[in-house]
């Protein structure tokens, strides 16, 4: 049982400029079922360095650290961990004493997630994106071998950067490249979001592809996710991304590792929305 919150109890919070449950539910479960005295809470703000600050001032224990904010509290912490100064994107911060370690657990999740699903090395991809997610997403193609990519991103300056950075070609639109791993680090599709009906790639471009990587977990099926299983394509989800992510978030936190079984009920129990 979860102990009735007191004076002991230990805050771990979110950060993100559309806040779910779906990690609030996460944490949440596995606290009550570990007797853990911990709570978790999901926040949104316009005031990051304020946030932080506060994280720092009220001794809150951890914080994951959701678009778009996952650049922007590198200079706000003590150290980076190896984890995100590798890429330079932050989505964890963990407080010891008021002293701010940053991780990117992002990475280990989508590294994660390319080894279990079995996708082929020669895939040439395309990764839709160029900011913190992305980051993470790509290096963790690259760490795992994957030599042939396309980062597509409007902005010029952050997806010539990155394309670099990796070892990738860059473009502004997709256009008529049909690579066959189509790869989504943007918020299409988010619930919420003026493009939550958008398709991040075209039909076309789905219908030509082996393998769609999402990571949007809000909700988890996505319209390109709907398409790309409707298609018979292979599919890895935001959800996956999201729970691998938050396990290694919730060890950083407590000290403590679920069980593989108590990890999927928790899973269960954060979908259930």
């Amino acid at each position: 049982m979860l102990p009735t919150l007191n004076r002991d109890t230990q805050l771990c919070m979110s950060i993100a400029a559309r806040p779910s449950n779906i990690g609030t539910r996460f944490h949440n479960y596995l606290y009550r079922e570990l007797g853990l005295n911990y709570v978790y809470k999901a926040f949104t703000t316009t005031d990051i360095e304020g946030a932080i600050r506060g994280v720092r001032a009220l001794g809150i224990r951890g914080t994951a650290i959701s678009m778009p904010f996952k650049e922007a509290v590198i200079p706000l912490v003590d150290e980076m961990m190896a984890s995100a100064a590798a890429i330079a994107s932050v989505n964890t911060i963990v407080n010891d004493a008021g002293y701010l370690r940053a991780y990117n657990t992002d990475y280990q999740a989508a590294r994660l997630l390319i080894d279990s699903h079995g996708v082929p090395r020669d895939f040439d991809y395309a990764l839709l994106g160029s900011g913190g997610m992305a980051k993470a997403v790509g290096a963790a193609l690259r760490d795992a071998g994957f030599a042939r990519g396309t980062i597509i991103a409007r902005n010029e300056t952050t997806g010539r950067v990155l394309a670099e950075t990796l070892g990738a070609a860059w473009r502004p639109e997709l256009g008529d490249h049909r690579p066959a791993l189509l790869i989504n680090v943007t918020p299409i599709g988010m619930a919420g979001g003026k493009e939550a009906d958008d398709l991040a790639f075209a039909r076309e471009a789905v219908e030509a592809a082996s393998a769609v990587f999402d990571v949007v977990a809000m909700p988890v099926e996505t319209p390109l996710v709907r398409l790309a299983r409707s298609l018979g394509k292979a599919v890895i989800d935001g959800g996956e991304v999201l729970t691998l992510q938050a396990v290694e978030q919730f060890v950083l936190y407590t000290g403590v590792r679920p069980e593989a079984d108590l990890v999927r009920q928790a899973q269960a129990f954060a979908r259930a929305v």
